[in-house]
């Protein structure tokens, strides 16, 4: 079987950077499906923007070793003859997407590829209704959720039917429905010779799809084990959060949360599928959004907020600058070194943010709104890029939060995470807040 991709003791260092990102890697893409683990900073992202010719061509560094890429040798092979023919779904999909509407960003890569546009409408209703949005395909893609903006940047993957397809991290935003989607698209990779190279941080939802594993540097870190929470969340704890006859969205009504209440010393986890309105109840809570109907009462001294994309929050330049920043800015006296040691940034907290893997930005931001302690946190889709470690760290510092008086809202598609770590599920189900677990 003709390998599509090879590399030879193929290593890359990014500009400025003594250090390895990837490698030195020797390895074949064949036909089918391979499904990429290991830890954050392994060099996953790395190795796919090789597959593209990013890396080298666009972010520059040092080389060395080999690698073809359907044939041609990366040291030649640029990314604008590459795209022809392979795909690439960033980590962080909101930043490929260039178009206002959901049908004209699908449309964007077969357009580029000079096609009829009878050819380009085929393509785009073929790619929305595989990835179940065809219903958006008028939308604006800034009112839709994260999960929804991934299954749109997947439908543009695969409307550009290429021979290589290259996902880093697709289903950290996806629910179930979205990722048997998925699944069912890289199916389809196996019967036609083509190739699809998938990273992932919870392997086990893309498994049963691989032909082959591709472990690099430690290989994908087990599956925590997540212990009995030391504190549990009591409904006699102070309110931090209250809401009466809430109705959210933006413009028009998605949700309607009725009445619900958060207290402190408590985790709550909501769930639910893409677009059912998590993150507009969770901004809504925050402050950032104003009820349609209704009112939110806040009893908290400081409220912090993790947004769907963590980069968002990152400007400085270091990781330790970061949480000095939030220090500042609220003038805490708390210090920065232990929520760098909570979430495992010691040896990171020199480095530009930009320099590091999704994952690594995710464990920044979520260090820098939690420095301090706050007593009311909202956290959207927070294990999203983080590997079994990230996520073991993530319980700890949640729970310590818990045990101070803090109460926790953590909306999630990771399950395994919500039922560790969650006193109470709420699941947004048809336009209403459902009870779950514990409540």
């Amino acid at each position: 079987m003709t390998a599509l991709a090879q590399f030879r003791k193929f290593a890359y260092a990014y500009p400025d950077s003594r250090e390895w990102a990837l490698g030195p890697v020797s390895l074949e893409i064949s036909p089918g499906v391979s499904l990429v683990t290991g830890s954050s900073g392994s060099g996953k992202s790395t190795l796919l923007r090789a597959l593209n010719g990013l890396v080298p061509h666009f972010y520059g560094g040092r080389v060395s070793g080999e690698a073809s890429i359907l044939g041609r040798s990366l040291r030649v092979a640029r990314p604008r003859e590459l795209s022809r023919r392979v795909a690439l779904l960033f980590q962080e999909p909101e930043q490929q997407l260039v178009m206002p509407m959901v049908a004209q960003e699908v449309a964007f890569g077969p357009a580029g590829l000079g096609l009829a546009p009878v050819e380009v409408g085929r393509r785009v209703d073929t790619a929305l209704e595989a990835m179940g949005v065809a219903h958006l395909r008028k939308r604006q893609l800034a009112e839709l959720s994260g999960g929804e903006r991934q299954r749109v940047a997947l439908a543009g993957c695969l409307a550009m039917e290429p021979e290589l397809l290259v996902l880093d991290e697709p289903t950290s935003q996806l629910d179930p429905q979205g990722v048997a989607l998925l699944l069912d698209r890289l199916a389809d990779f196996r019967t036609d010779a083509r190739a699809a190279v998938v990273a992932e941080q919870r392997p086990e939802r893309l498994a049963a799809a691989a032909d082959q594993h591709l472990a690099l540097g430690r290989g994908h870190a087990p599956t925590a084990g997540w212990p009995p929470r030391a504190t549990q969340g009591a409904e006699d704890g102070p309110v931090r959060v209250r809401a009466r006859g809430l109705e959210v969205g933006r413009g028009r009504r998605i949700l309607r949360a009725g009445d619900l209440t958060l207290h402190g010393g408590e985790i709550v986890a909501l769930t639910g599928a893409n677009g059912s309105g998590k993150t507009t109840l969770l901004r809504t809570l925050a402050g950032l959004l104003p009820p349609l109907a209704g009112e939110v009462r806040r009893d908290a001294a400081r409220v912090a907020y993790l947004p769907q994309e963590p980069g968002a929050l990152l400007h400085q330049r270091t990781v330790r600058l970061e949480v000095e920043q939030t220090r500042r800015w609220l003038r805490l006296s708390a210090s920065a070194a232990p929520v760098l040691e909570r979430f495992n940034l010691q040896t990171l907290s020199d480095l530009d943010p930009r320099d590091l893997s999704a994952g690594e930005r995710q464990r920044t931001a979520l260090a820098a709104i939690l420095v301090g302690d706050p007593e009311l946190v909202l956290l959207d889709e927070p294990t999203r890029g983080a590997d079994a470690a990230a996520r073991k760290s993530l319980f700890d510092a949640l729970d310590h939060l818990a045990s101070r008086g803090t109460a926790v809202l953590v909306a999630t598609n990771d399950h395994e995470f919500a039922a560790a770590a969650a006193d109470r599920v709420l699941e947004l189900l048809a336009g209403e807040v459902v009870a779950g677990r514990g409540q």
